[in-house]
């Protein structure tokens, strides 16, 4: 794991991934027991939204191109890409196949993007903090 600023002992990268978890399992349970219904525009919205955030990090990075950067932004926008890209893997899942939402398939689907839509968010967090160099 990374820290969220190289000259900080303050892990927010390990926060980041463990509360995504915890709010992709209580979405899956709460998704199984007909708490929460996901629809389609939803769906639509969590791509759209990680289409973008990959397109800002590309033109961010493309930018901080050449500039001394930490190394824990390295590993911290390792995190964000992946719930980029699992955010966009299970919303074209979900939009695409046919699953029930109060089957533990679609549960377990659902809480999984929303895992990685929390993922991007909490991480984003963390490397904004460690682009501001703040401690």
């Amino acid at each position: 794991m990374s820290l969220s600023n190289c000259q900080c002992r303050c892990n927010c990268t390990t926060l980041a991934v463990i509360a995504s978890v915890i709010i992709g399992v209580a979405v899956a349970l709460l998704t199984l027991t007909s708490g929460i219904a996901v629809s389609t525009p939803l769906l639509w919205a969590f791509f759209g939204i990680a289409v973008a955030f990959l397109a800002v990090l590309l033109g961010v990075f493309n930018r901080l191109r050449g500039e001394n950067t930490y190394d824990c932004v390295c590993s911290t926008l390792v995190f964000v890409i992946a719930g980029i890209l699992g955010t966009i893997l299970f919303s074209l899942i979900l939009i695409t196949v046919d699953i029930a939402a109060a089957s533990i398939l679609g549960a377990i689907i659902t809480g999984l993007l929303f895992l990685f839509f929390a993922l991007i968010i909490t991480t984003t967090a963390c490397l904004v903090k460690c682009l501001a160099r703040c401690r």
